[in-house]
């Protein structure tokens, strides 16, 4: 399918980006909005096939996509305004020898995070069995198949999308025609269920999943995708012919498809990221005409004040020129934006009180360790705020060896060891028991919490921080040992809001990394930007509000509203402040799927921002570390 073909709106602006066939597209500026959408699709069906006096039938997945859904349908129920006892679930698949019990078995995801809200009969709930015998297997793929037909077929399927394509587990090169069936999960599935598992080593090589011709007969089909790093895979799905290699493009054939993307998941879709390459876009919208003359810039291989009025017309950029032109007032203009932006002096001049909210506990430099240091060195008072004790992502014999190192300390300085032996031993026994991704008994999470509570001092004092003014918040909503974290609440917005109220700051900068894996970025800027209202409510002002990105990828170069020149001095102090986190140094235990150590990807990044502003012609840097202005509105 073409990309004119495709169909986008864009949810909670004024701008709408319309094509002319499906599959249409709903692009909202956050997961709250798009939760709140799709959860109204869901209750819709529910309420027009009890109204016939028919059960729903719903497909639903596990995992981190559709929680919030799950969150609103729980809301609307305890609300009285949605009823579940007519509702009938199949879950898409189940991993293959996970028992009910396990952790990461889908079958208690589901249970956890929302059957048991909601008052679904227990007949009507169906989940793949992740422990039938094999020998078995085929019988019980095809006893589902037939309590589908059973049921009268399905209603509504919620999809969410994996990187390489796969719906459900149908992995790509799975059969169109496929049926319920047990399959290989494919080596890009499994290392992105690496950190569920604390592993590759340990994620199943095996699921049984619903299959693609199932899924395709579904009367009404919802795909959702959140995050830069989903946006490659949704071009693809959505902008080349249906085909074997991504499962996802052959929900094109369905009649009835939707996909809700978030913005940057559906960034690299043409209607978004060269508006004006396929309809005339408004060139009064500034922040438009600057990603179009960068984009012109990067597909010349021109700088800015080299740009002509006939590579304006050569790549689709006339209209433009008529109406802005010439070539050069145009460039100019924008060569203004793109230096206003450079900053030496992030937070001013007069010392000023700044916070820096980590959401675990090596972002503050990983991120923005040159900033940090230009801030001290400026004379501003810096705080780091340490939201979560990022204990799990600690070895297990990374906390051995603590535990080991208290009892030998005690032993030569000869005070008590009987308490410290009894500690050691409980902790080894701990280890030696645990299941992978179990959580850990509370003496070692501590031992753990303490290792990285140590690591992130010696962080903050390397880049010129005050070791007094670091704070560790342990948020409450972190708190459960595992991957899976709790919805953020009152007493986590609370902690916050009274930390910036103790400190009032001038200026806080918030981890805007929204495509960190694992969600706790996401919930850790909700959590602040909800203190920061209270704030305001409660002062009539607030701090200016700058957010920075992380290990996972950096700001497009028309986002950009700050870049903060760093010098070579500069980087090799943030490496140094990055090297205090040892725990995480050479092999973390949640790498995520680049094989760089963090610090090489931090300078990568920070090089690589420099090295885009020079080539638009912009003073050549050593580095630079970029942030935008937060607009006030949630994520």
């Amino acid at each position: 399918m073409s990309s004119a073909k495709t169909k986008v709106e864009l949810v909670n602006t004024k701008a709408h980006i319309l094509g002319d066939t499906r599959p249409p597209c709903y692009v909202f500026k956050n997961v709250v909005g798009m939760a709140k959408h799709v959860a109204q699709i869901v209750a819709n069906v529910i309420r027009e096939k009890n109204a016939l006096g028919q059960n729903a039938v719903l497909a639903l997945p596990a995992g981190s996509t559709p929680v919030s859904v799950y969150r609103e349908l729980i809301t609307m129920h305890e609300a009285g305004t949605l009823d579940f006892s007519k509702v009938v679930v199949f879950n898409l698949d189940e991993y293959y020898g996970l028992p009910t019990t396990s952790l990461q078995s889908f079958h208690r995801w589901m249970q956890d995070h929302f059957l048991k809200f909601v008052n679904i009969q227990p007949s009507n709930i169906h989940i793949p069995d992740g422990m039938i015998p094999r020998e078995t297997v085929a019988d019980h793929c095809r006893h589902y198949e037939e309590k589908i037909r059973a049921a009268g077929g399905i209603d509504l399927v919620i999809l969410g999308v994996g990187s390489n394509g796969h719906i459900g587990f149908n992995e790509p090169f799975s059969s169109r025609e496929g049926r319920t069936r047990l399959c290989m999960l494919d080596p890009v599935t499994r290392r992105s269920m690496a950190s569920d598992f604390f592993g590759e080593e340990n994620v199943p090589s095996h699921a049984i999943t619903m299959g693609l011709g199932t899924i395709l007969e579904s009367r009404r089909v919802i795909l959702m995708a959140m995050g830069e790093h989903k946006s490659r895979i949704i071009k693809e799905a959505l902008e080349t012919p249906a085909n074997k290699k991504v499962p996802a493009s052959w929900l094109q054939d369905h009649p009835d498809v939707k996909f809700f993307l978030d913005e940057a998941a559906a960034s690299e879709l043409p209607r978004f990221k060269m508006p004006w390459c396929v309809e005339s876009p408004d060139w009064d919208d500034d922040l438009l005409l600057k990603r179009a003359i960068l984009w012109l810039c990067q597909s010349t291989g021109k700088a800015l004040l080299k740009l002509s009025d006939e590579d304006f017309r050569e790549h689709n950029l006339h209209q433009l020129l008529r109406r802005k032109g010439p070539a050069h007032v145009i460039c100019q203009k924008v060569f203004r934006w793109m230096m206003e932006t450079i900053e030496y002096h992030p937070a001013g001049r007069e010392p000023k009180r700044v916070i820096c909210f980590s959401p675990h506990p090596d972002d503050d430099v990983i991120s923005m360790g040159g900033t940090l240091i230009c801030l001290n060195d400026d004379g501003h008072q810096a705080h780091i705020a340490y939201m979560t004790s990022g204990n799990i992502a600690v070895f297990d014999h990374d906390a051995q060896r603590l535990a080991d190192l208290v009892t030998e300390y005690n032993r030569l300085f000869d005070i008590d060891q009987a308490k410290s032996s009894a500690l050691e031993d409980l902790v080894g026994q701990s280890f030696q028991s645990k299941l992978p991704g179990q959580p850990d008994i509370e003496e070692a999470g501590k031992i753990k919490t303490l290792i990285r509570w140590g690591e992130a001092k010696a962080g903050a004092v390397k880049v010129g921080c005050n070791d007094k003014n670091c704070h560790f918040l342990d948020l409450p909503f972190y708190r459960t040992g595992t991957i899976d974290k709790k919805p953020h609440g009152i007493e986590d917005i609370t902690i916050v809001k009274d930390l910036i109220l103790s400190i009032n700051p001038h200026q806080i900068y918030v981890a805007g990394d929204l495509s960190d894996p694992h969600g706790t970025h996401r919930v850790c800027a909700e959590v602040i930007f909800a203190a920061v209202a209270e704030v305001e409510k409660e002062t009539g002002c607030r701090p200016e509000v700058l957010l920075y990105r992380g290990a996972w990828q950096e700001y497009e170069l028309h986002e950009i509203q700050i870049a903060i020149p760093l010098s070579p001095d500069n980087i090799l102090r943030k490496r140094k402040a990055i090297f205090m986190h040892e725990s995480q140094k050479d092999e973390a235990l949640f790498p995520g799927s680049d094989p760089r150590e963090f610090w090489q990807r931090a300078e990568d990044r920070n090089k690589g921002t420099a090295d885009k502003y020079n080539q638009l012609g912009l003073p050549e840097y050593f580095a630079l570390e970029a942030f935008v202005v937060w607009d006030g509105n949630p994520i």
